[in-house]
């Protein structure tokens, strides 16, 4: 995950982005971009001449929203952490036709546009490439992570075709759980993204919405995906519940039998087990020897009656 050491920076949108100072950053013709902590935010915002002050608290976000303003674009962004679900990155940001600011004092917009840095020249700057560029890198990795979690679940299907799986439902569960939280990201992004694309205040060239539009039809396509995970998820903990349901009908099963099978044979053993005087066959020197001929038989008849019916 991109985390570094707090530092407030500002850059110009040009081939590459290129780090300037504060005094600058405002003078030149490029559009900018800005790295700040809240409260340098909170000293410096009339040097960006948006004539805002965000109302949101940093300790309460909890979702990814875009606010439009008279002439200014506001929200906040909330991160799940990929390598530990339950945990976010939050952040804030305000934008208008000049540039964009991100307030963050976790770190995580500066790992994201130092990646940016390091892997994109554009033909074309611009600040809807730049935020198509900073969208992606939010969701960079995640067709790797949704294969991943395509290629475990495969994998727990044949566990349990081998009846070697263990704790599978729990772990499907665990996925179906980070996988929701996923799509609920994708969806909070589209809403995003749609709100960049309607582009109300005018902020965006119109024909640089195209990067927006883009940026929408590949998180459908992800949004769906998690579905597709999310619905195979709830496949396998459904095949392994039936599979331990037929494991314990093949059980019953064999108790069912055996008891069947010895029952007569109990009955015959509580029967002589009585010790009446007047039982003949006690007597007999042939007794015994009958006595564990029809055991057998009826053992031996009980299993090919079974057999017959397909019970064994």
């Amino acid at each position: 995950m991109f985390i570094q050491e707090g530092k407030n920076m500002y850059y110009l949108i040009k081939e590459k982005l290129e780090e300037t100072s504060r005094n600058k950053f405002r003078k030149g013709q490029s559009q900018y971009v800005a790295v700040l902590t809240l409260e340098e935010w909170r000293n410096t915002k009339e040097d960006f001449e948006m004539g805002i002050d965000l109302d949101i608290d940093p300790n309460e976000i909890y979702s990814t929203k875009a606010v439009v303003n008279y002439d200014s674009l506001t929200g906040c962004f909330s991160i799940p952490d990929r390598d530990d679900f339950g945990k976010y990155y939050d952040f804030l940001f305000a934008l208008d036709e000049k540039g964009i600011v991100f307030i963050d004092d976790h770190n995580y917009v500066n790992g994201i546009i130092d990646n940016i840095k390091k892997t994109k020249k554009w033909r074309f700057p611009s600040l809807e490439r730049f935020i198509y560029d900073f969208l992606e890198e939010i969701v960079r990795q995640d067709r790797e992570l949704i294969e991943r979690y395509e290629k475990e679940l495969t994998e727990m299907e044949d566990l349990i075709a081998k009846d070697c799986g263990e704790e599978i439902s729990d772990r499907a569960n665990d996925i179906r759980s980070e996988i929701r939280d996923l799509r609920v990201h994708y969806e909070q992004l589209l809403d995003f993204s749609q709100e960049l694309e309607e582009n109300e205040n005018n902020f965006f060239l119109h024909e640089n919405l195209r990067y927006f539009k883009l940026f929408t039809s590949r998180i459908e396509r992800m949004r769906d995906e998690t579905i597709a995970v999310s619905d195979h998820a709830i496949q396998i903990r459904d095949i392994y519940k039936a599979h331990l349901d037929i494991k314990q009908n093949r059980i019953m099963t064999v108790l069912t039998i055996v008891t069947t099978v010895f029952m007569p044979l109990t009955v015959i053993a509580g029967w002589y087990g009585m010790n009446f005087q007047y039982m003949p066959e006690l007597t007999s020197k042939l007794g015994y020897p009958i006595v564990i001929i029809v055991s057998v038989l009826i053992v031996v008849v009980s299993l090919i009656v079974f057999k017959l019916k397909k019970w064994l």
